[in-house]
Parts: C-alpha cells; structure tokens; sequence
C-alpha cells in the first residue's frame, strides 16, 4: 500500500472508536443530534413559524410540529431553491438532490445544505470504508481505485445559478481532494448526463486501471460489467481487474441479482456491502458481511430518527416512538429531521429493525406500493396515469391490474410485466403497451433514464387476464370485500407468479 492510502487507513480507522462510543450510548447520541438540530432551526424561517424558541422537549417538539410529506413540504423547498436564505436551515443549499417518485411532480428536490454533506453524506461514506476495514483488516482495498457510478447534474429549474441532481452526482462534484484521488472514472465522465456515452467512456478509461473497489446501483453496475466484458473478450471481472475485492451498493435490493453478480464475478472471495444512502441522508451501512441487508443505523450524522406504526403514518401529528420503544421485526414508518433542513419528514420508507444492540435496521419497502427494482422507482400514481392514457388512446377499460419486475440476468435487460383485465380490450394491444410505456417516460424521469435505448429495461411485457382471474385469486386468498385490494406494484413477485400461474392453467 503506498504511503498515502496508508495514512487515509490509519485515520478512517480512528472513527471505529468513535462509532463503537455511539453504539455504546445509542440513545444519549440521538438525543445530542435533537438538540443541534433544534438549535440550528430557531432562526429559520420554518423554525420561527414553529416557534422552535419554546421547545424545550420531544414531546412539544412532536406536539408543535407536524410531519409532513414531500408535497408538503415542497413549498418551502420551492422558496429555498429560488434563493431565499435560511428557510429550513441557515443559509442556502448548497445544491438539491433530484429523484423522481413523487405524486405531483416528475422529480422531486431535497436540499443538500454544506452540513448535510460534511456531517451526514461524506462521514457516511468514510465509515462505510472505516466498516469494512474493521471487519476486513487484511483488505488491500485502498491500495487501488473505487470505480463509482454516479448520476448527472442539471441547471436549477427556478434559479440559473444553481445546481441540481443525482445525490450521487451533488457528493462527487463536492468530494474533497483525496477522495477524488482514489476514485475513477475523471469526474467529467462520471457526471456526463447520456448513460449510454458514459458507459462507453467509463469502459474505454477504467479497464486499464487498478480497481480494487465498486459502487454503485447493482442494475447499473450489471450493465457496466457486461460491456466491460463483452469488450475485453474476458469471462470474469476479476481478470480486468484481479485486486477487486468489495461491491458497495445501495439503492435497490440486491437479492434478485445476487446470482448475477456470482456469474459476472465467480470468486469466492468478493464482498458486498450494502448501504443506505438517500437523497434525504445516509442511514445505514452494513458492518457485518454475513447479515445481508441488515445495516448499522448511524446515529451521529444529524439525523433524528422517529419511528411511526404503519396505521400512523398518514397523520399530519402521527404517535411516534424514538430508538428506547422499538421492537424487534416490527414495520415502521421513518419519519426523519435532519441537518439538510427536513423536519419530521416522511421518508416513505418503512423499515424493521433486526438488532437491537446494536441498533440494526432493515428496509422493508414503502408507505406506498411501488416498483423499484432497477432504480426506476415507479410509483402507483405513475402507474395509473400512463394506464389511463394508454387506455384513452385505444379505447381500452380496465378491471383491474397488478404489475412486477421481471429481473435482470446474466446478459439480459429486465422488464416490468404487466398483468392487466380489461372490460373491453384495446384496439391493438402493441399501441398499447408502446403509449402505457412512453407515458411512464413522460412522467417518470427515472423510469425514462432506464427504458434509454434499452439500456436496463426493455419494453414491458403485457399479459390479457381472463375474465374474473383477479376475482378468483382474492376469493383463493379471503380477500374479497371491505378493504382489500389488489396490489397494483410490488417489487417482488410474490403476487404475480401465483396471479401467472392461474392466469396460464385457466
């Protein structure tokens, strides 16, 4: 190891004693991250509305102040992004976050404020490398590059002076010096905005390289690791690059491309590391290989957690409980404020926790039904908007529906397939399928982002349910009446297989 990436060893391991301190005193540390947040919001315009002055507990902290989605919140956001100071939190953003899945808009914004990335997103990223050390202390994996894929930056819609983008984007163009040093490929390739040119370009400029490390979103990755090997004549990664060691990856679940990545990269001795890195803020970080999906909440990044039951999680003043009342394999609703300037937030995420000393967390899915295998994060109100239109353009009505990824493999795109009842059918199913697909294009940014020149998925596959098939799998299930219905996205299958499976032996 040179002598550099030896003293960036020594200091990251530093921080082991300071997180194993953290998890030593879970609760008086959230409570610290309470308070500086309270304080660095009373001279906000958000906290002077609130009247934070007069907060001095959690209990008036969760009884004045309400918890708000990303519509709601997005007024004041609004008001940030066109350049007025301290609204949510001191100052201006240093840039926003994009991603898409909101219900009204085709991306939504979070503020990236300079606390936000110095306390929350870099420190997570440098105790994501700490972790591994820790539990790898033999690793050479500093020794060479981490080739990280990132996503793009755009000019801010309602400010020509600022910035936006991918949150992968916002944290390399900030990177301090030394972490650009080990990182590949050149930052103007990592931030170019065309995917299929940035994949060409980061294959042509890493394959030379010493790459000892990944990261990234595991569909992008798949198809990154594909042209590299479809371009060298290889069978392996590992015979580009034979000092590769760990994948780190966040964004996705990665058990449907577990197998993949073992074809791609057959060793036995390569890593993975999940992580929980948000627009909204870093989460968590796995700091045990063995527990897949299972992280380590991180507690000291500015971040107050609060934790809501399902059935709460829709109020505007939901019951929520803090680290000391969780329980074991209960879902929650995460609700989060944090140094980027989001107070009692909901996240939409819903998690469980696995741990509890150390507090360990697993993300579960959504508040609300939603396909994100690919990084698409396709939401029911996109769903049901490109459905309306499709059926608009071909005189088509629908009963019901439900629609599911059809996963990556080796070599081979993934799709979203669409099992859909119709009352009447359309005039041609193929205009169909090709307007439900430009629709979601239109709508979704990220769903457009994947479906480009079929890079990660292909056009969806559509199935004509026969009549009363969704009726009959509710009835087989006891779910007819009151309440129940079908679920119209899931991010597994264990919907559509067994819908699949009545549909084919009617």
């Amino acid at each position: 190891m040179n002598p550099v990436s030896s003293m960036i060893s020594w200091w990251l391991k530093r921080r082991m004693s300071q997180i194993d301190l953290v998890m030593a005193s879970p609760l008086e540390t959230q409570m610290q991250q309470w308070k500086y947040l309270i304080e660095k919001g009373k001279e906000t315009t958000w906290g002077k509305k609130f009247n934070y002055q007069k907060i001095d507990s959690l209990e008036a902290f969760r009884e004045s102040v309400p918890s708000l989605s990303y519509e709601e919140t997005f007024p004041w956001i609004e008001k940030a992004m066109k350049g007025e100071e301290n609204v949510l939190w001191p100052g201006t953003p240093v840039s926003f976050s994009k991603s898409s899945g909101t219900t009204n808009d085709r991306h939504k914004f979070i503020p990236v404020t300079q606390d936000s990335l110095e306390q929350c997103h870099y420190k997570g990223g440098k105790d994501l490398i700490s972790l591994y050390l820790n539990y790898r202390p033999d690793s050479s994996v500093l020794s060479g590059k981490n080739l990280a894929m990132g996503g793009s930056l755009h000019p801010n819609p309602f400010n020509p002076d600022g910035i936006c983008g991918d949150i992968s984007a916002v944290i390399m163009q900030n990177l301090p010096a030394w972490a650009q040093w080990m990182r590949t490929p050149s930052l103007e390739i990592a931030l170019m905005d065309k995917w299929e040119d940035k994949i060409g370009k980061m294959v042509e400029t890493t394959i030379d390289e010493n790459v000892t490390s990944l990261s990234g979103v595991p569909t992008w990755m798949i198809i990154l690791l594909n042209r590299i090997l479809e371009q060298t004549g290889r069978k392996s990664v590992r015979e580009i690059w034979p000092n590769l060691e760990v994948f780190l990856h966040g964004a996705v679940s990665f058990t449907p491309y577990r197998e993949v990545f073992k074809k791609l990269i057959p060793e036995n001795d390569m890593y993975y590391l999940e992580t929980y890195n948000a627009s909204e803020g870093f989460f968590g970080i796995q700091d045990d290989l063995t527990l897949n999906g299972q992280m380590l909440l991180m507690l000291d990044y500015g971040i107050f957690y609060e934790f809501a039951p399902i059935d709460e999680s829709g109020n505007e003043y939901p019951h929520t409980i803090g680290l000391a009342d969780v329980e074991l394999g209960k879902i929650y609703a995460l609700i989060i404020s944090t140094n980027g300037g989001l107070w009692r937030y909901k996240i939409g995420d819903t998690i469980r926790f696995t741990s509890l000393n150390p507090f360990r967390i697993q993300v579960s899915g959504r508040t609300r039904h939603f396909i994100n295998a690919f990084g698409e994060e396709v939401m029911v109100d996109n769903a049901e908007l490109a459905l309306a239109r499709a059926c608009a353009e071909t005189k088509a009505e629908v009963v019901e529906f439900t629609v599911a990824p059809e996963y990556m493999q080796a070599g081979k795109q993934g799709r979203h397939e669409w099992l859909v009842e119709f009352s009447r059918k359309p005039e041609s199913i193929e205009t169909f399928v090709r307007v439900l697909d430009e629709e979601l294009r239109k709508i979704n940014g990220d769903y457009d982002a994947k479906r480009y020149k079929d890079i990660a998925l292909l056009e969806p596959r559509m199935h004509l349910a026969a009549e009363g098939l969704f009726y009959n799998w509710m009835k087989s299930r006891g779910k007819l009446g009151g309440q129940n219905k079908v679920p119209r996205l899931s991010n597994s299958r264990e919907y559509m297989d067994p819908l699949l499976q009545m549909h084919f032996s009617s």
